[in-house]
């Protein structure tokens, strides 16, 4: 435990001074809520953001991106520059576990998931006077296992990228994909088919959907949960088969 949270403060430590990583966790998200705000207000229209004020479907919405920028950009980055860097060789050698840098790679996702969420929803509530999530219970468990999932996705890419630029290179590509069409851009709604279906197939968009139903008071997204789990299963069995020290 003690090696755990000594690699954690370390982590916190090592990501806050990553350029990219801080600003894509902790500004686009503000950048983009303040631009959707300015434009579309937050009055309720029944044909679009299922029928709620623009900022109401936004707010979670961004609580998912922050944790997409976490799982597709910060980490891909980190772990394939560890390997390159001859950091995880050095750590296997000091006989740290895999699951002693891992799990302290997770506490740091969850941590600035967080920090990063509560900075959308004090502004929000600051700016927009938005209310707060109308079943906190369901929320915080959306939010563990939306974190959890991309987290897993993040070391799978992590795992089978070779360097530090294709993990920045496909990182940011993902990462704008899917916020485009994955429902933290434009609302899937005003997409054409050939989008929908892409956006369909994207993490975000069912993460986006498990996050806001219990913000929005519409229960819990079960069908969207299961793809999340799905998707987090699937990419920690990945994860290790092809993780790889150097």
């Amino acid at each position: 435990m003690r090696t755990l949270l000594k690699l954690t403060w370390v982590e916190i430590k090592l990501f806050v001074r990553e350029p990219i990583t801080m600003v894509f966790t902790f500004a686009l998200p503000i950048i983009f809520l303040f631009v959707m705000g300015g434009v579309f207000g937050n009055t309720p229209d029944p044909s679009v953001y299922r029928g709620v004020g623009a900022i109401d479907y936004y707010v979670p919405a961004y609580f998912g991106l922050v944790i997409c920028a976490i799982g597709v950009v910060a980490l891909p980055v980190h772990l394939t520059g560890y390997r390159e860097r001859g950091v995880l060789r050095r750590l296997r050698a000091s006989s740290i576990s895999i699951w002693a840098l891992l799990g302290s790679q997770l506490l740091v996702s969850f941590i600035i998931a967080v920090l990063g969420s509560i900075l959308v929803t004090v502004l929000a509530i600051a700016v927009y006077g938005v209310d707060l999530a109308q079943s906190p219970g369901l929320l915080a468990l959306a939010f563990v296992i939306a974190t959890l999932s991309f987290s897993a996705v993040g070391f799978l890419l992590g795992a089978v990228l070779p360097s530090t630029r294709a993990a920045q290179g496909i990182g940011l590509i993902l990462f704008f994909v899917m916020l485009i069409l994955g429902g933290a851009g434009p609302p899937p709604e005003v997409l054409t088919g050939a989008m929908q279906i892409i956006g369909d197939i994207t993490p975000l968009r069912w993460v986006i959907l498990v996050l806001q139903d219990p913000w929005l008071g519409f229960g819990w997204a079960g069908q969207a949960s299961l793809i999340v789990v799905g998707i987090l299963l699937a990419a920690t069995a990945l994860s290790a088969r092809f993780f790889r020290w150097e």
